[in-house]
């Protein structure tokens, strides 16, 4: 199985930018495809954006597209997340995840969808 750990939340003011970081041991990380998602205080975890194995189909809810970007770099088995103009309704516990997918291009949108994930990293923008 593969082990997720996210890092590069913290507190921000609207407007700044974080990059976050998902790094992946324990399997070819290549084989997964790969999500970020967020969780409010008092909400249920929401997806956020989706990537697949090659890094060539990426996907972003409407609430943070044009603001946030997913990428990965399967030579450094590592996820990352750039949110730019963030806002106060950006504020979350954010959380990688990995599906084992092989060679299959897909994107994935459901927690149920995704069986590895990080212990997540808090994201607050203040306003």
């Amino acid at each position: 199985q593969v082990q997720l750990v996210e890092s590069g939340g913290g507190l921000v003011q609207a407007g700044d930018s974080l990059r976050l970081s998902c790094a992946a041991s324990g399997r070819t990380f290549s084989n997964y495809a790969m999500g970020w998602f967020r969780q409010a205080p008092g909400k249920e975890r929401e997806f956020v954006a989706a990537i697949d194995w090659t890094g060539g189909s990426t996907y972003c809810v409407d609430s943070v597209k044009g603001r946030f970007t997913i990428s990965r770099d399967n030579a450094k088995n590592t996820l990352f997340l750039q949110m730019n103009s963030l806002k106060p309704e950006d504020t979350a516990v954010y959380y990688c995840a990995a599906k084992l997918v092989g060679y299959y291009s897909g994107l994935y949108y459901d927690t149920g969808d995704y069986a590895y994930w990080g212990q997540g990293t808090q994201v607050t923008v203040s306003s």
